[in-house]
């Protein structure tokens, strides 16, 4: 890996902060990392991080809004790509999974925040993620019954809730193999069983 630049500008350095805590969540537990791994990792001190991070939890949260941003902008490129509410699931579908692939610790840095007890800005932040994604979700839903691609009598809350689920049976399958790139291997078809368990054949 190669060195960081040391001396960057203070919106730069929190970036770089960023990517080094992502980089990080793939090698090892969130839950784990500690202030001092992240400058070690960065090449400075930990006095240096805490210059432009006031706290871990600072940190955390800056990294979570990346995830939060970066997520849905795939997401609504997806959606913004594809000619009809069916179509723009599947997009949607392979883009998270596409986005994990390139960064496999995002999944756990994000169910470890919601697993804890205590309610952090990032934890908050997770659930925001989660609620516009889920309300992303059930927009398409809802348009896939007008355009009679999905069934009438889907529930679209179940439907959401299968949707996430084959996502993170794919990402826990790949945590389990080691193997991140088996996700996009894998996606087609577990679309393909998700597809028509809630498509209108009539």
């Amino acid at each position: 890996m190669e060195p960081r630049p040391r001396n960057l500008p203070a919106d730069q350095r929190r970036a770089v902060t960023v990517d080094a805590v992502i980089e990080l969540t793939a090698e090892q537990n969130p839950g784990d990392i500690t202030t001092a791994a992240i400058a070690q990792r960065m090449n400075l001190t930990q006095g240096a991080l805490f210059r432009h991070f006031p706290s871990k939890d600072a940190i955390w949260q800056a990294v979570m809004e990346w995830v939060a941003e970066r997520l849905l902008q795939r997401v609504d490129r997806a959606i913004h790509g594809a000619d009809s509410p069916l179509s723009a699931l599947e997009a949607v579908f392979m883009a998270h999974i596409k986005f994990v692939a390139e960064h496999p610790g995002v999944p756990r840095l994000l169910f470890g925040e919601l697993q804890r007890a205590e309610d952090t800005p990032a934890k908050r932040m997770a659930r925001t993620l989660i609620g516009a994604y889920r309300e992303r979700l059930s927009g398409l839903i809802d348009a896939g019954k007008v355009r009679g691609e999905v069934a009438p009598d889907v529930e679209t809350a179940a439907a959401v809730i299968a949707f996430i689920g084959s996502i993170q049976g794919l990402v826990m399958q790949s945590l389990l193999s080691g193997k991140a790139g088996q996700m996009r291997a894998d996606a087609p078809g577990a679309f393909a069983i998700y597809r028509r368990g809630i498509r209108s054949f009539t």
